[in-house]
């Protein structure tokens, strides 16, 4: 007799969590409670953020860890102000098109392969951290404090979890292809570990030491900038040293649209941020100058699904060609999400009907990822990403480091003309999108109201989108925003099920709808009957609609207190805890 499969049905129920004088929600419990430990020890939202991406580099080693990428956006409550780091890693400075040329990666392929050493681009996460805590930081707790959990978790071990135990299984041939037995993060070199099996990562844990001890000297220096240097160059790679030592943070101004009361703060191009605006600027269109009247849609009925389609679709056509590093590529931001272009990509919306003939627009002429939310006593708030793209990244293990190198070059194009395509010394379109919602006051300030995030590459602005229509639209609670059936916009099917969260997306008329288990069959028969393809998705398969956290800042109405109130996805294995 066979064990049935994991139903990954999410049949349990989860409240929303309250607390008052802080909160963390995390894809992983223990992650969860060592952001509430550091909160409590006198850190602030920036300390915990950072304890708890360490701490999820280690026990969702699939999904993320120091040889990712990170960003973050940061609400300073004394400022009133949002602020945003992009740390994400730029290409080789000797990687060029005609040395790929040279080595047939152009031979008829989109993209370098998702496990060549060309798709690793420097690892940003760790300088992330460390400029996190130095920019947004309390100033009081150190490094070697807020990463000793994650060291001691990676030292002693750890029960696995169902999610990552997914992603390892997933990409264990890869590991065991791209490295040695000794090196390849299987038990006994072997085969991946089980759910509820201890893994301890001897490795990772002097790693993490090292950063505890130098800061980025740490990680971008010394032997494990040597082993990385080692493992892309043995594998046909050009990163240099000098590429790891030159790397850096971007301190940035975020980009915003104001959506009825609500001020949606994104990262600015090169990361898709901007597709979550687009596709709300759109609705904003439609309501205000098409008659759309939102209320009288039932939630996840087919018309309702319909008009978020359409306009994630129009916003994709733009973003998968628009967005780029800005600092190689001049992107028009402002334009993209000026209300007169917003108004043009609005009448392209069929109320009624697929467009199949959307391409992108010109406005020149109208011109595996965590994600993880904490809110501190003093109301600052940290919205934080920290991701290894692809499951293990590129599945290519420095020797004796304990952590895979991430793919986050996959996200190139090999089109010469493209804003995106692969060049030296260039960052590519990236996918990690955290997002904070103010709510501006009698006096013009910008007030706190949530941070949030939906993982899961090109699904994540979907997720944005979907969530805040949920909680604006919908009045539903923060957990049920996150709970609530989900739909994304992913590259036709091909044969056999490939997570279209990790497939290129450069072409939106062809695209399909897979539509999670939970949306009323009726609904996707209205929706095909509407022009639309749509792949019901069930199991394991709803990985595809990422997993969000999310915390919501309220004012009890009787005392004038501060209320924190927060979800974690069903989707993953997190929770949210308050601290009253």
């Amino acid at each position: 007799m066979t064990v049935p499969e994991n139903p990954f049905i999410f049949n349990s129920r989860r409240p929303t969590v309250y607390g008052t004088k802080g909160m963390v929600a995390s894809s992983q419990p223990f992650a969860t409670q060592v952001g509430i430990e550091i909160l409590k020890k006198g850190g602030n939202a920036a300390d915990a953020a950072v304890a708890v991406a360490a701490v999820l580099s280690v026990n969702e080693l699939p999904c993320t860890g120091v040889g990712g990428d990170g960003c973050c956006l940061f609400y300073d409550a004394k400022k009133r102000k949002v602020i945003g780091l992009n740390g994400s890693g730029r290409t080789p400075a000797a990687l060029t098109v005609d040395l790929l040329r040279q080595q047939g990666e152009f031979d008829g392929h989109a993209c370098v392969s998702p496990y060549s050493a060309h798709s690793i681009t420097v690892p940003g996460a760790v300088a992330t951290w460390t400029d996190t805590i130095e920019h947004f930081g309390s100033g009081n707790l150190d490094m070697a404090t807020i990463l000793q959990p994650a060291i001691e978790l990676a030292e002693n071990g750890f029960p696995l979890s169902y999610v990552p135990e997914q992603g390892w299984k997933r990409a264990e041939k890869m590991l065991k292809e791209n490295n040695s037995a000794e090196n390849n993060l299987l038990i006994d070199g072997i085969r991946a570990p089980v759910e509820g099996e201890i893994v301890h990562l001897p490795d990772l844990a002097e790693t993490l030491r090292a950063i505890a001890d130098k800061g980025k000297d740490g990680f971008y220096k010394g032997r494990v900038a040597d082993a990385i240097i080692e493992a892309v160059k043995s594998r046909g790679g050009v990163l240099t040293h000098e590429d790891l030592a030159s790397h850096t943070s971007e301190i940035i101004e975020p980009i915003s649209l104001d959506y009825h009361d609500w001020t949606i703060w994104e990262l600015p191009p090169s990361s898709q941020g901007i597709t979550a605006l687009i596709a709300l600027g759109i609705i904003r269109a439609l309501e205000e100058e098409h008659g759309l009247d939102l209320s009288k849609l039932e939630h996840n009925s087919a018309e309702y699904l319909h008009i978020i389609i359409e306009v994630l679709r129009l916003a994709f056509a733009d973003t998968r060609y628009y967005v780029a590093d800005p600092q190689v590529f001049p992107v028009p931001t402002d334009k993209l999400l000026s209300k007169a272009y917003l108004s043009e990509r609005a009448k392209l919306v069929n109320l009624e009907k697929r467009n199949g003939e959307i391409v992108k627009g010109y406005p020149d002429k109208t011109c595996d990822t965590v994600y993880l939310s904490v809110v501190d006593e003093e109301g600052n708030a940290c919205s934080f990403i920290n991701s290894n793209f692809g499951y293990f990244g590129s599945c290519i293990v420095p020797d004796k480091c304990g952590f895979p190198l991430h793919n986050r070059g996959y996200s190139f194009t090999l089109i010469e003309d493209h804003p995106n395509c692969i060049g030296p010394r260039k960052r590519p379109y990236l996918t990690l999108i955290p997002a904070i919602i103010t709510r501006k006051s009698s006096s013009g300030d910008h007030e706190f109201e949530a941070s949030l995030g939906v993982v899961g590459a090109f699904m994540q602005p979907q997720g944005h989108v979907q969530v805040i229509m949920n909680l604006m639209r919908y009045l539903a609670s923060p957990q049920h925003a996150i709970d609530l059936p989900r739909i994304c916009v992913a590259p036709a099917k091909s044969d056999g099920y490939v997570m279209p969260s990790l497939r290129r997306f450069t072409d939106v008329i062809d695209s399909v709808v897979y539509v999670e288990d939970g949306i009323a069959p009726e609904v996707v028969k209205k929706l095909e009957a509407m022009g639309h393809t749509c792949y019901p998705s069930k199991g394991t398969a709803r990985l595809t609609f990422g997993r969000g956290q999310i915390v919501v800042a309220k004012t009890d109405a009787r005392t004038g207190k501060r209320v924190l109130a927060a979800g974690s996805d069903p989707r993953a294995d997190g929770q949210a805890t308050g601290w009253l």
